[in-house]
């Protein structure tokens, strides 16, 4: 009898799982269920380039209908799975139907933290995660309007940028002191302050709003003081929660994400998970949980190959990039625990410098901002756990090169 692999959730994980099936010799049905309409589409340029129109849905596919269709996989769209029942190996979906899997796969990804706020169920008040967001966004676009953005991590400024070009008024809100500020070094946060000024975005931190206004459509935004200003448009984007529920109430083990090893497999044998949804262990970092597509990529692939029995731990490491107006900020690591920040060229000016972030002397994470030679230094650096010296870093006539020449003389 046949046997079917069945994923749940068609996101970036599993453009990549299903196919890489194949590859590591799954001869069974490949079937993948996804609640949107969509085959698995390219979320990062939905704030960028999908919002500006530069592209349209089709344009954002990871692969194309054809491509799937070449390797076995079928899709069952527009449709969610609500239970799992390990005991019956079946899955329920929301029509009732159950399927039978061999082995599952649970790429279930992450949802919007939605705001409890008075007026947040206004016309014009958004979230932003997938096409049928930016569409109903774009619905509410007029030059010369205000639009409002709440919260100021790399989603708000973000859209920010792209509101701003596309002739808006645009505020953001930010509660803490400073924008990215969970992410990035205060160096880098009043880089992005000044760039956005520069740009003509009002950047408002330690502002905290206590809700919107409006006759059945948004028309202010009101904040903790008091002050109400106008908004037409309101984008909410405060973060993620990781889509954990379902593992959750079939018994698997849970923590900030579903639990894996370093191939992807839960705490049941014949259900791995890969991408957004998962926490892992990471040989820099301990047990991590990543929001990035180069991890769901590379995750979905030791999952693939763990449903077909082969253990090839993913070990990669995590990087992630941020486009806004004509900068392309490139990450690498992750720079949680660092004691020391040393900055590579002019922040105060100009639109191009490194951050370095370090740990008792060793490079934890890279912050690039148009130095895209920096940033692939900087992931070999830290993955080569190469030693590094403060002075040199920040001293933009040593070469970082030089280090990797420095390391291989030592261990001749």
């Amino acid at each position: 009898m046949e046997r079917t692999c069945i994923i749940v959730g068609a996101s970036h994980a599993a453009a990549q799982l299903a196919p890489s099936l194949r590859q590591e010799g799954w001869d069974g049905r490949i079937v993948v269920i996804g609640d949107e309409p969509h085959l698995p589409y390219h979320r990062p340029p939905l704030s960028k380039a999908y919002l500006l129109g530069e592209k349209n849905s089709h344009d954002l596919l990871i692969r194309t209908e054809d491509a799937y269709h070449k390797v076995g996989v079928e899709f069952c769209l527009g449709e969610r799975v609500i239970a799992i029942d390990r005991a019956c190996k079946s899955v329920t979906l929301q029509d009732g139907a159950t399927l039978i899997y061999d082995k599952l796969a649970l790429c279930t990804g992450t949802r919007v933290r939605t705001v409890a706020l008075p007026g947040a169920q206004l016309e014009g008040v958004h979230y932003l995660r997938g096409i049928a967001d930016i569409d109903r966004i774009r619905r509410h676009v007029q030059p010369g309007a205000h639009a409002a953005i709440v919260g100021g991590g790399y989603i708000g400024l973000e859209t920010a940028a792209v509101l701003r070009k596309l002739g808006m008024h645009v505020t953001v809100y930010e509660m803490a002191p400073r924008v990215l500020a969970r992410v990035t070094a205060p160096e880098v946060s009043t880089f992005f302050e000044r760039v956005h000024r520069e740009e003509g975005v009002d950047i408002r931190t330690g502002v905290a709003v206590a809700g919107f206004e409006g006759n059945k459509h948004v028309e202010r935004i009101l904040l903790g003081d008091g002050t109400a200003l106008p908004a037409s448009l309101v984008v909410v984007g405060v973060g993620v929660l990781p889509n954990v529920e379902l593992a959750q109430a079939a018994g698997l083990e849970v923590d900030n994400g579903i639990v894996v090893d370093a191939c992807a497999r839960t705490s049941d044998p014949d259900i791995v998970a890969a991408g957004d949804c998962t926490m892992h262990p990471s040989p820099y970092y301990g047990r991590i949980r990543l929001e990035s597509v180069p991890n769901a990529t590379e995750q979905a692939k030791a999952a693939a190959a763990a449903v077909c029995g082969k253990d090839k731990p993913y070990r990669a490491l995590p990087w992630f990039w941020s486009d806004q107006f004509d900068i392309k900020l490139q990450i690498a690591g992750l720079n949680a625990g660092y004691d020391e920040v040393v900055v590579r060229g002019p922040r105060d000016t100009g639109r191009s410098f490194s951050v370095f972030y370090l740990k008792s002397g060793r490079l934890l994470a890279a912050d690039c901002i148009n130095r895209a030679q920096e940033f692939m230094l900087s992931k070999r650096l830290i993955a080569e756990g190469v030693p590094v010296d403060a002075e040199q870093l920040s001293d933009e006539a040593f070469s970082l090169k030089s280090l990797f020449d420095t390391t291989r003389q030592q261990s001749v």
